[in-house]
């Protein structure tokens, strides 16, 4: 198996062993405060046999061998194990059927409010340990390169971008400028082109493409960059003719490259030619010939953003970072609903949103980032806890759902009611699963 594969692998599995065994903790703990006895605990699945297992008092603690999440089974519950034998017999004492309705209602949603508690603690830590580091847009004085998506949308190379809908866009981040048309579905972008400020009405056929998967990876843009040279490699043109460190190329031939992406596409016409290149060195302009080769090179890197950029890099202390934990759970949550709500509405295709764990697996990247993985850990915390949160029979939201109900009534779903519609929610879980999977092998194939 290929290392990057590995990486990937290794990631996730460990990032759903965390978020599974916490989340079942949350259901585990107040079962116990209120003495109502868990016969298993398992971290993924076991048909047939477990890797796993240890007897300790009345509980079974194991693992699985199918990665798929979790489970506790509670005695005198209908859950997925649909264990009718027990349902038939008389309430005992020890059961979750035998408990007063709020005490079931803290059980089943222990669960989803881990998963939120830790999405903010993981945010938070991020905050503290890391930082945040950006660019405020009003720095990035050069603009945007557009790229052919960000074309569709009506942007173009130069641009400064302003607003979204007339709020302004603080930071220079091309995925915030994705979310908000996606997400919050704006459509109209102000941005300062040539001196004055224009407002462009985003298509609505391209922004609904925005959302399918084979644009989930591609910016609308990137940060303009100027051509100064970093580094100059040995053996080819750039060394031969003496350019420096800080050289700043501003033309070859009669034809301005003040920028990278311009200059990327003017030197592609000298390919085995000799030019003049211009340059500017301490404030002098000189002019050398270059004899440039098959590719159009000359050899040299040019310096990154951060050479041209002064980039905010904000630490955080522990109140703030909490804050800030919150804030970052309870938006990427928000998204979520807003997601739903246009999918629901048929803005987004479900087809188009639907990923598997070979999905959520590949986001976690080729090699082991632990920055990544605590945000991957995070988002999926938070995302386990919404979906779980769902009024569908078979999650926890299915069971939330009938004790609001007998809350509110005060009438007990009948056990019959609450077998065929937690049967109901277990098939559709099933074919969800085996319809996201499916996606993603035609995808990747």
């Amino acid at each position: 198996m290929p290392m990057d594969t590995i990486n990937m692998v290794g990631q996730f599995l460990l990032s759903l062993s965390l978020i599974v065994v916490l989340h079942e903790c949350g259901h585990f703990f107040p079962a116990r405060w209120f003495k109502t006895r868990v016969e298993r605990f398992y971290l993924f699945f076991h048909p047939w046999f477990s890797l796993v297992k240890i007897k300790k008092g009345e509980t079974e603690y194991g693992i699985g061998w199918l990665p798929l999440g979790g489970y506790v089974k509670i005695s005198g519950m209908i859950d997925e194990s649909f264990d009718k034998d027990q349902m038939a017999g008389p309430p005992q004492p020890w059961e979750f059927r035998s408990k007063p309705a709020w005490q079931r209602l803290i059980i089943m949603i222990g669960g989803v409010t881990v998963n939120f508690i830790l999405a903010v603690v993981v945010f938070a830590g991020i905050l503290m340990y890391w930082g945040e580091q950006y660019l405020p847009n009003d720095r990035a004085i050069h603009g945007i390169v557009a790229e052919d998506l960000g074309k569709s949308l009506g942007l173009e190379t130069g641009d400064r971008i302003i607003s979204i809908n007339d709020v302004p866009l603080d930071r220079f981040d091309p995925g915030e400028v994705t979310r908000r048309i996606v997400i919050d579905e704006a459509r109209i972008i102000s941005v300062l082109r040539d001196g004055t400020t224009q407002r462009i009405r985003v298509p609505e056929e391209v922004a609904r493409s925005l959302a399918t998967f084979d644009n989930k990876d591609a910016a609308l843009f990137t940060i303009r960059l100027p051509v100064t040279i970093a580094q100059v490699a040995e053996g080819m043109a750039a060394e031969e003719i003496g350019l420096r460190d800080g050289d700043q190329i501003v033309a070859i031939g009669d034809t301005p490259t003040g920028y990278y992406d311009v200059y990327q596409q003017v030197k592609d016409r000298y390919s085995n030619q000799v030019a003049p290149l211009t340059i500017i060195r301490s404030g002098d302009t000189l002019t050398y010939e270059a004899k440039f080769d098959s590719l159009g090179r000359i050899g040299f890197m040019p310096y990154g953003p951060d050479y041209y950029y002064r980039l905010e890099d904000n630490r955080y202390s522990l109140g703030p970072a909490i804050v800030g934990g919150y804030k970052r759970a309870s938006g990427f949550i928000g998204d979520q609903l807003k997601a739903f709500g246009q999918m629901f509405r048929g803005k987004i295709k479900a087809s188009e949103s639907l990923g598997s764990f070979i999905s959520i697996g590949q986001m976690y990247g080729p090699s082991w980032n632990w920055r990544r993985f605590w945000s991957m850990t995070a988002m999926l915390s938070a995302l386990l806890g919404f979906v779980n949160l769902l009024p569908i029979p078979g999650l926890d939201g299915g069971h939330v759902m009938f004790l609001l109900w007998e809350v509110i009534t005060r009438r007990k779903p009948s056990e019959k009611v609450l077998e065929y519609s937690t049967m109901a929610g277990f098939l559709l879980l099933v074919g969800l699963m085996i319809y996201s999977f499916g996606l993603d092998l035609m995808r990747n194939i």
